[in-house]
Formats: structure tokens, sequence, C-alpha cells
């Protein structure tokens, strides 16, 4: 019997090891990628961050180490280990990193 490679284990994992930090540089990694949403992994170096942009569906980051700058809707957030914030569909967010950080940004679509 063989093992279907593209199934994600079953079996509890700590997500922040799934990424590393690199110096002067954002590093992602998608763990899961469905029609319907997916799950990347991403760790920031400081003084990275990601520039203001829309989504067309709702998006939530949960920190998994460190301390983040959210904007959203052009309110400030900082956003530490362990704790999440909800990027509603449409509404411009950004990031930046005061340190390095890691973070689990999860997308749901909509049905077309």
């Amino acid at each position: 019997m063989t093992e279907e490679k593209s199934k994600p284990l079953a079996a509890p994992v700590k997500l922040a090891d799934f990424v590393e930090y690199a110096e002067g540089s954002v590093v992602s990694r998608e763990v899961i990628k469905k029609d319907t949403g997916n799950v990347t992994l991403f760790a920031f170096d400081a003084g990275q961050g990601l520039s203001e942009h829309t989504a067309p569906f709702d998006a939530m980051v949960h920190v998994l180490d460190g301390e983040a700058e959210i904007f959203v809707g052009g309110e400030r957030n900082l956003v530490g280990s362990g704790e999440a914030i909800i990027m509603p569909a449409n509404v411009p967010h950004s990031l930046n990193a005061a340190s390095r950080f890691k973070m689990a940004l999860i997308m749901i679509k909509a049905k077309s």
C-alpha cells in the first residue's frame, strides 16, 4: 500500500516550524490550496512587509511568533504571538514587521 503524498498529515504540528526566517526577506510556504481557500505560512524579517492591497474574500492572520503591525481599513493593530485578526473582503490592508514574526494566512473564498 502506498501513501498519498498530496494529503496533509493527520497529526499535531507546530506551524511556526514549517517556515524559517531569512535575513532581509519574506519567506512563504503554502500548506493547503483548494478552490475554496488556502493556508499559507509566512516568516517576515524585521523591516519587511506587504504594501496596502485588497482581496475579494475574507482572510485571517494568526501570528505564530513575534509581533506584527497590521493595518485594516487604515486602523493600526499590533497583533502578537497567539493572536489573530480578520481582514474583511475588499477592505484595504497592509502589514509591517517592526521585528521578525511568523504568521499563518487563512483565506476563505466565496462561491462564484
